[in-house]
């Protein structure tokens, strides 16, 4: 027998899930779906019958899902929900060469207060640099101590 509680469970389950489609984050997904699962689970005669039935609810849901993405009509919906633009070199994004490992042992100035990542001058070469964890003043001379890929680890030298 269905009660007017368990249509407003399912009524609210529904409307939370349109509402995630325009407020992301998983809340409202998340809430929808229990609700809705709570309002179909209350509906069955024994607990078998409403895992059943949520199981058969949650599987033709991911179905439509799956199947909105290929249709030509409902995901050119969906692409207004997402980023298209891409960075592309052309467009000058360009990634930053991996060609710091020679700095290694290098002694150089710190040009702004490193806390902990600032600017380093080595020989007229200016790179971001990051300390051990400390903080280093403006002007004290450093030396580089490792690169791990583009991040330049720097230490205060006495």
């Amino acid at each position: 027998m269905v009660t007017g509680g368990v249509v407003a469970l399912v009524i609210l389950g529904l409307s939370f899930l349109f509402l995630e489609i325009f407020i992301p984050g998983g809340i409202l997904g998340i809430a929808g779906l229990v609700l809705l699962s709570a309002g179909i689970f209350l509906t069955a005669e024994s607990a078998l019958h409403g895992v059943a039935y949520v199981c058969t609810m949650l599987l033709i849901l991911g179905i439509l899902v799956a199947l909105s993405f290929r249709f030509p009509r409902t995901r050119r919906f969906w692409q207004r929900f997402s980023l298209n633009a891409k960075q592309s070199n052309r467009e000058g994004y360009v990634a930053p060469t991996v060609d710091l490992e020679s700095y290694v042992g290098c002694e150089g100035v710190a040009i702004s207060p490193l806390r902990p990542a600032g600017t380093a001058d080595f020989d007229g070469k200016r790179l971001d640099v990051v300390t051990e964890g400390g903080f280093i003043d403006i002007h004290s001379p450093v030396k580089v101590i490792a690169v791990e890929g583009t991040r330049v680890v720097v230490r205060q030298m006495s």
